[in-house]
């Protein structure tokens, strides 16, 4: 029996508000317990069983929801017990001077870290190297604080001596997940239900560590009650993350969008001018400080040069683009009319002093041709006589689509070459184009006009003139071609030139 998407999602749907209902009934009743209850061993009791509780639910949203691939969510089950059980052993006198506690959090951090890399990692093929530098630079920003609040004050008191590794350590892995936690946030989307609980529970965890560092540095007294709080929201956060239905889209690539850019552009601001300060907070620094200090400043200034460049070079692409757009039609890529009417003064300043000669091509009964098979037909048509013209001129030839079924072709020549030029247009259109329907035969007619050097004010204006005036009536009278100082003189027959002598045959 297949289930269509209306009733697998109201499936989902029921069943994953039943487990948010209950998912946040056990969260309320835990931290309703831990904030009421005056017992150190119930509250612990609460934090372990919010852990186990956590993991029963991400046991359940992968068996549910069969998510694939199934590794980080149960490496993320497996690190929750080692946080609760550091937090246990923590709190109890006896263990106070074992490393008990900082291992279990160890293993808890590697495990969350794993689980972070992997879900990223099909991501981090679509993201922008952009994307990558803004997360080094706020890494680098916490970095810096962390040493600052919470290595250096360790390092520099008397007791340092056993806490010194675990000083290290910790911050690093704060700044760390704080490194993924903004990667995560710059490619992902607002329908991901599911990554922004995890965004949520991993920033419970860090604001839980770092108020035991800086508890530890003695920088902040704070009651511990008041630190296992965040950490029960994580285990909340986590396990409702487990049960949404969207926990099964973690590992899909998402693109980057341009408004998360400027969101983290204001971020990294943010950070830039804190670390700029933070160095102020702990004057005078030890020499030791101050060379981490330098080389963080450092990296985050040259990491800020290299994303003002690659900011400008994205600017002027744009501006480059945005001017081609401007400049050419979309449907052949030849120059538009307003280009064409300022190629003289921009692009094509050594034709000074040379003659110039416009070309005004205009195909024969276009229009019937469109309203007979339609306008998509009538584009592959006009694309394909932009191609055949494009390839009769030279190189250095402008070519323009002045509009609907008229093109333009814009060169220094003399009359003899412009001759030669109109007679090859005309051959290229002796054969049948292929369409979509078939082979479709189609000629065209062509007007010219010819002026001295520029000294003599022949503008384009002038030449676009005379030479649709000379093509409507080469169109009129069968010509093929025609210049437009000789209209005066064409006699009222046609005249048989080489390219139609060669079709009569």
């Amino acid at each position: 029996m297949i289930i269509s998407d209306p009733q697998r999602a109201g499936r989902y749907g029921f069943h994953g508000l039943r487990c948010w209902a209950v998912v946040s009934a056990i969260a309320g009743a835990a931290i309703t317990v831990h904030l009421v209850v005056d017992s150190r061993v119930l509250s612990l009791l609460v934090a372990v069983s919010a852990a186990l509780g956590t993991v029963a639910a991400i046991v359940i949203g992968v068996r549910r929801h069969r998510s694939v691939p199934a590794l980080p969510w149960y490496l993320l089950a497996v690190a929750a017990v080692p946080f609760a059980v550091g937090i246990v052993v923590r709190e109890m006198p006896p263990a106070a001077s074992t490393p008990l506690d900082e291992i279990c959090t160890l293993a808890g951090y590697i495990g969350t870290s794993l689980a972070g890399l992997l879900w990223l990692r099909p991501r981090q093929a679509r993201a922008h190297p952009d994307v990558l530098l803004d997360s080094g630079l706020i890494g680098l920003g916490a970095l810096l604080a962390s040493w600052i609040f919470l290595i250096a004050p360790v390092l520099h008191s008397d007791e340092a001596a056993m806490n010194t590794p675990t000083a290290v350590v910790f911050p690093v892995f704060d700044a760390l997940l704080l490194t993924l936690l903004a990667h995560s946030l710059a490619t992902s989307s607002r329908s991901e239900t599911s990554l922004r609980l995890l965004h949520l529970g991993v920033a419970g965890a860090l604001l839980t560590d770092i108020g035991y560092r800086l508890a530890a540095a003695g920088t902040l007294t704070v009651d511990p009650d008041v630190l296992l709080l965040p950490l029960l929201g994580t285990y909340a956060a986590v396990g409702a993350a487990a049960l949404h239905p969207t926990m099964t889209t973690l590992s899909a690539p998402r693109p980057t969008r341009p408004h998360h850019s400027r969101q983290r552009a204001s971020v990294i601001a943010v950070a830039l001018v804190v670390s700029s300060l933070v160095p102020v907070a702990r004057a005078p620094l030890s020499p030791l400080d101050q060379v981490i200090v330098s080389v963080v400043l450092a990296l985050l200034l040259i990491g800020l040069l290299i994303r003002s460049e690659r900011a400008i070079g994205r600017s002027a692409r744009s501006e480059r683009q945005a001017q081609y757009q401007a400049d050419h039609d979309p449907l052949t890529g030849l120059l538009n009319r307003s280009a064409l009417l300022r190629v003289l003064h921009r692009e094509h300043r050594d034709w000074a002093e040379r003659s110039l000669c416009l070309l005004f091509v205009d195909l024969d009964e276009f229009k019937a041709i469109n309203d007979s098979y339609g306008h998509t037909v009538g584009d592959e048509l006009i694309a394909e006589a932009a191609n055949r013209i494009r390839t009769a001129v030279r190189r250095d030839d402008v070519v323009a689509r002045y509009g609907g079924d008229e093109f333009v072709v814009l060169a220094p020549l003399d009359r003899d070459e412009a001759t030669k030029m109109a007679e090859r247009l005309l051959g290229t259109f002796m054969k049948p184009f292929r369409l979509s329907i078939g082979e479709v035969p189609l000629t065209a007619s062509i007007g010219l006009a010819c002026g001295g050097p520029r000294t003599i004010d022949a503008t384009v204006y002038d030449l676009i003139r005379d030479a649709d005036a000379a093509m409507y009536l080469a169109k009129r009278r069968g010509f093929g071609y025609m210049f437009h100082d000789a209209m005066r003189h064409t006699p009222a027959e046609p005249i048989q030139h080489g390219w139609q002598r060669e079709t009569a045959v």
